[in-house]
């Protein structure tokens, strides 16, 4: 593995958590929250997401592992990782608060009081909001890694659908710290920290698993990145792409981006 890949995988990770700061700009410079268009990017998002995890990435997890296992305890293993992976995210995704939970969705239109008590509601709302995001894009950080180390054709679409669902991300802590405190500096800062952990989980993934990074350690590690990046989908992308729309239209965001990611894997082959 040489350094230019490495750098390569830091790189898209660094652009995926740092998306996030490209939502809080979006917040401070619209009036209306464009509910559609976020309603047909997350769907967008979770299609690209879910296709690529069922048809690439845990099919490449379970040759490895094959290969190095035997068919059968390969096979095992593989689903194993999957599952390993789901209550990975599961867990952490228990311990944040529901009411601080990043799949709460906040508008623009909604965040206009003006009374210190509700000020000091959305203040909290803000930074618990930017905690339980930094939780939570700790190990998405190393699913975009991961995935980049091992194929860059494939680190790209992961890390663009990943970019997405932060843009999402750093307008719901961006919102409410801005009409909080009535500055854009901080409500940016804010929100363009709690995307740091996607690059922080990256290098300490890898800097904890290196040494033992084989072809049975990347298989598991691979399957476990499958398994985390369709339940981000199932329970983070599509609910929320639902709540800001129509129901079709995260439909067809979804279906849209399982296309959009046939067809790339397909002009690679």
């Amino acid at each position: 593995m040489d350094f230019s890949t490495l750098l390569f995988a830091f790189g898209l990770t660094l652009f995926a958590g740092l998306s996030t700061g490209i939502g809080s700009a979006l917040a401070f410079f619209t009036s209306k929250t464009n509910t559609r268009f976020l309603s047909v990017a997350l769907g967008f998002s979770a299609g690209v997401m879910i296709y690529v995890s069922m048809i690439e990435i845990f099919a490449k997890a379970r040759i490895a592992l094959v290969n190095e296992l035997g068919m059968k305890l390969g096979s095992w293993a593989t689903v194993g990782g999957f599952f390993l992976g789901i209550a990975i995210i599961a867990i952490i995704d228990h311990f944040v608060p529901e009411a601080d939970n990043p799949h709460e969705i906040h508008t623009v239109e909604e965040m206009d009081g003006q009374s210190e008590e509700h000020k000091a509601k959305l203040m909290r709302m803000g930074v618990f909001t930017a905690l339980a995001i930094a939780i939570h894009n700790f190990p998405e950080g190393l699913a975009t890694f991961t995935a980049a180390i091992s194929d860059p054709k494939l680190g790209i679409p992961i890390a663009v659908a990943i970019a997405i669902h932060t843009i999402t991300e750093g307008i719901a802590v961006a919102v409410p710290i801005f009409y909080a405190t009535g500055s854009k500096m901080k409500a940016f800062k804010l929100s363009f920290l709690s995307g740091l952990s996607e690059p922080v989980g990256a290098l300490v993934g890898y800097l904890i698993l290196y040494r033992w990074l084989n072809d049975t350690v990347f298989g598991i590690i691979f399957a476990s990145v499958a398994g985390i990046m369709v339940y981000i989908s199932l329970d983070e992308l599509l609910p929320s792409a639902r709540e800001y729309g129509e129901h079709h239209l995260s439909i067809y965001g979804m279906v849209a981006g399982m296309a959009v990611m046939a067809i790339s894997l397909l002009l690679f082959l």
